[in-house]
């Protein structure tokens, strides 16, 4: 799918997100007096934006309130942001499983899942919508994500009763429930004191590192290693087998038992080895500044799924692995 421009987008909340004093409060719910006052409450609603958003700085917003992009409607203000322009994706993928309710796709490196991160129509979500409007079963919609740059298995969905379902499965993988997921991925060499140090090829180790919001410059907030002392830290557990030392960097296995963001970037930087190319996450775990979570470099894989269904029998399913990955 080439670059092209979207159609713009419109950011709704609620007027009371925006903490207002009781003594105003009466007035800015009104839609006209709020409409034909956005003066009066210019610093209130850039300051709010500028939190709510914070890739944007007070200024940009005070620029957007001007140009008639922030408006209320009702009990909500709306940003109304105009089309831009979203990168080229691949758009093609191949069908690992169908049975007209659960789709298993080979999502390609660099297409996103969902809208995020400055995609809107330029995601998987927006392609199965064209490709499926017709299917007599149905719309297969996303149950999972994967980063934008994590290639491999995707589960899909028809029904609602399937997504929620696989929904709550594919977030603890505990072998309890008869699911298993399994990635590849190439690390950097690990630093000095780092317990894979000690890793021989087909020798496991266990991470368990918490994962937490954390302050971020471009987000506010970001996914990153966390202590378990940190107040809403969730715990994680993966665990790594080293396949093979290559010149290019360590190539290992990973079965996860949870599904936290970035979980295996996060464990893997924490553990002392980061992804190849990965620049986000960096050595302990935290995340850079000024990178996103959408950007690439690194080479991760969803490889091999396992998934009981409900008539009982167990599904396994496997994703080629690109050559990078290949032992």
């Amino acid at each position: 799918m080439k670059a092209a421009y979207n159609q713009g987008h419109t950011y709704r909340d609620r007027l009371t997100h925006l903490g207002i004093k009781s003594g105003i409060k009466s007035d800015i719910n009104n839609p006209i007096d709020i409409n034909n006052n956005l003066g009066t409450y210019a610093d209130l609603i850039c300051n709010f934006y500028a939190s709510r958003w914070p890739h944007s700085s007070i200024e940009d917003w005070q620029q957007r309130l001007s140009n008639g992009e922030i408006r209320c409607n009702g009990s909500y203000l709306e940003w109304r942001r105009p089309p831009w322009l979203e990168e080229a994706v691949p758009d093609k993928w191949d069908v690992i499983y169908d049975n007209n309710d659960l789709l298993v796709i080979n999502k390609p490196s660099g297409l996103p899942v969902l809208p995020a991160g400055g995609f809107l129509e330029h995601t998987l979500l927006e392609l199965l919508k064209k490709q499926y409007r017709a299917d007599p079963n149905g719309l297969p919609k996303p149950v999972h994500r994967l980063g934008r740059f994590t290639s491999g298995l995707l589960v899909c969905a028809r029904s609602s009763e399937s997504r929620a379902w696989l929904s709550a499965l594919l977030r603890n993988h505990q072998s309890a429930n008869g699911c298993i997921k399994i990635y590849r991925a190439l690390l950097q060499q690990p630093a000095e004191g780092s317990p894979l140090l000690q890793l021989k090829p087909g020798i496991e180790c266990q991470l368990n590192t918490p994962i937490g919001l954390r302050p971020h410059g471009r987000l506010g907030t970001i996914w990153a290693a966390a202590s378990p002392q940190q107040q809403g830290a969730l715990p994680a557990s993966s665990q790594l087998k080293l396949i093979e030392k290559q010149a290019a960097g360590w190539l290992v296995q990973l079965t996860i038992a949870t599904g936290r963001p970035h979980q295996i970037r996060i464990h893997c930087a924490a553990a002392g080895a980061p992804l190849v190319g990965d620049p986000l996450y960096k050595l302990g775990g935290q995340a850079c500044d000024q990178a996103l979570p959408g950007d690439g470099g690194y080479q991760l894989h969803a490889h091999q799924l396992q998934i009981p269904l409900a008539n009982g029998e167990q599904l396994n399913l496997e994703a080629p692995l690109p050559k990078l990955l290949q032992d």
